[in-house]
């Protein structure tokens, strides 16, 4: 059987945490008719599952990465993820500007996995 090395697990983890926290958070732009409390109440639902993934890939993470280094791969995850749902799910076009601002933050996960 094989094993996922540890540092893939978290990053594996991390992208599936923010997939159902995409939506938890954006998801219901698209059903704008229904009551924020209901919208508020399934948010809070989908968030629990991307706790449970969250926390240990974190945890797990801390072992190969720094904390800042979890950090970054986090957020270059929930830009990625976003990127791809804003386009697929909610059908709002990407532009160059978001082009330039994603290029500008690879640089700066250049900064921080970069050895001096």
């Amino acid at each position: 059987m094989p094993t996922i090395p540890p540092t893939l697990l978290p990053v594996l983890m991390l992208f599936a945490s923010n997939v159902f926290m995409t939506f938890a958070w954006y998801g219901h732009l698209r059903y704008r008719n229904h009551s924020l409390v209901l919208v508020i109440l399934a948010s809070w639902g989908i968030a629990f599952f991307e706790y449970w993934l969250a926390v240990p890939a974190n945890r797990w993470g801390s072992e190969v990465y720094s904390a800042a280094q979890l950090k970054t791969i986090q957020e270059v995850i929930t830009l990625t993820v976003f990127a791809a749902f804003s386009v697929l799910y909610l059908k709002e076009p990407l532009g160059w500007n978001h082009a330039l601002g994603f290029a500008s933050i690879s640089f700066g996960v250049f900064l921080i996995f970069h050895k001096w």
